[in-house]
């Protein structure tokens, strides 16, 4: 069974960003993974680095601010090994990843590919494209999607599970490295 990791670099947890990110989960769960959500305003960095070492695939969601992701999204990435220069580990290299990001307008979508280039340049992970960016009009209210939305998120986690298997069932695939 795959295992997805919903990560949420959202300052408080319980917002738009959840909401989405819990979005992609259902669908992987219809598609027959079991997943997690882990908000990093709330959880220890060797609770995190644990969980992303576990999982199969892994949804990063933050909101938006100053066109691009979330300061603590960014600390995460910048504290994750990836097997270069002396680091005995890489959690995400090999692995499938969705990303999923939110702001007030869609002026600030582009953001969804600086962190599509960090995760696939950076660490080696097979980033599922199209990236998923909600804006205020893709909810009900502050914790819920609307119909639109819900589905399209759900299209999301289920499309994680194929390119999670994929990923997995591929020697190439799953053993690419950082180059840099």
């Amino acid at each position: 069974m795959t295992g997805v990791l919903g990560v949420v670099g959202g300052p408080e947890p319980g917002g738009r960003t959840s909401a989405a990110v819990a979005g992609v989960l259902a669908g992987a769960e219809a598609a027959g993974a079991s997943t997690s959500l882990l908000e990093l305003s709330l959880a220890e960095p060797a609770d995190v680095a644990a969980a992303l070492e576990a999982a199969d695939a892994v949804v990063f969601g933050s909101p938006v601010y100053r066109a691009t992701y979330s300061a603590l999204l960014k600390g995460l990435l910048e504290g994750t090994e990836r097997g270069k220069w002396g680091e005995t580990t890489a959690p995400l290299q090999g692995k499938a990843a969705a990303t999923v990001l939110t702001g007030a307008s869609g002026h600030h979508f582009l953001a969804v590919g600086d962190l599509r280039n960090v995760l696939a340049g950076f660490f080696a992970v097979q980033v599922l494209a199209p990236g998923l960016y909600l804006d205020h009009s893709g909810y009900v209210d502050r914790s819920t999607l609307t119909g639109d939305s819900a589905a399209l998120s759900a299209a999301h986690g289920a499309a994680l599970v194929d390119l999670a298997a994929a990923v997995r069932g591929s020697t190439a695939l799953s053993t690419l490295t950082p180059q840099v």
